[in-house]
C-alpha cells in the first residue's frame, strides 16, 4: 500500500505513521512535497468535509496529470467548533482573527466573544478532524474524529496547539497547554479517531 498524505506538517505524518504500524500494515508513506506538489490550494467549502474534499480532489488532478498511480490520496480538515458561538471558529479555526493572525490573536478574539458565558456548562465545544481518502479505482472513504471538552475562561501557557492553551478535555481541569507530553497525547486524539477510523475502513475493503 502507498499513501499520499497530503500534508507538510511533520507532525501529522508521524502520527499517521504510527496509527498504520500500530494496525500491522505495510504501507510506504509521501508528502506532497515528495511528489513535487506545491500548488497553493483555496479551501472555499463550508464544512470541514468539503475542505478536505477538495484538497484531495486537487492532488487526484495532479496525480491524472503526472501519471501517478496506485497510491491512495488522504487529506484532512479539522478545527475547534464551540457550540454557544454556533460552531465558530470551525473551518476559520486557524484564521479565526483574520488572515495570518499570532496564536494570541485568535485565542483573544474566541475569549471576547465568549464573554457573555461565564459559566462553564456554556462553554462546550469540540475539536474535529474530518479526512478524505481518494482510493486508485476512484472510491471517497470519509472518517471523522471528535474530541470534546470546555473553553478555559483565561488563557494558560502559550504555544503547542493554537487553542490549547484555552482547551480544557472533557475528564480534566486544565487546558490542554497546561499538560505533560503524556497527558496530552491522551486526550488530543480527534485526528488520531479519524485515523484509526479511515484505517478500519481499509480493512474492511481488503487493504
Amino acid at each position: 500500500m502507498e499513501i499520499l498524505y497530503g500534508t507538510g506538517n511533520l507532525a501529522k505524518l508521524d502520527a499517521m505513521k504510527k496509527i498504520i504500524k500500530s494496525h500491522g500494515f505495510n504501507a510506504e508513506l509521501y508528502t506532497l512535497k515528495d511528489i513535487g506538489f506545491d500548488k497553493d490550494i483555496i479551501e472555499d467549502g463550508k464544512t470541514f468535509e468539503e475542505n478536505s474534499e477538495i484538497k484531495a480532489r486537487e492532488i487526484q488532478k495532479f496525480f491524472i496529470e503526472n501519471n501517478i498511480v496506485d497510491k491512495i490520496i488522504i487529506t484532512d480538515d479539522a478545527g475547534l467548533c464551540v457550540d454557544k458561538l454556533n460552531g465558530e471558529p470551525g473551518i476559520y479555526t486557524a484564521r479565526y482573527a483574520g488572515e495570518h493572525p499570532t496564536q494570541i490573536e485568535n485565542i483573544n478574539k474566541l475569549l471576547d466573544n465568549l464573554k457573555p458565558y461565564p459559566n462553564m456548562e456554556d462553554r462546550t465545544c469540540k475539536f474535529v478532524c474530518v479526512l478524505t481518502a481518494l482510493l486508485p479505482n476512484g472510491e471517497k472513504i470519509v472518517s471523522r474524529g471528535e474530541c470534546k471538552g470546555t473553553i478555559a475562561l483565561e488563557h494558560g501557557k502559550l504555544g503547542g496547539l493554537t487553542y490549547g492553551p484555552i482547551f480544557i478535555p472533557d475528564g480534566f481541569d486544565k487546558p490542554m497547554g497546561d499538560m505533560a507530553e503524556e497527558e496530552y497525547i491522551s486526550v488530543h486524539n480527534h485526528r488520531d479517531l479519524a485515523m484509526n477510523e479511515l484505517i478500519e475502513k481499509f480493512k474492511e475493503l481488503g487493504y
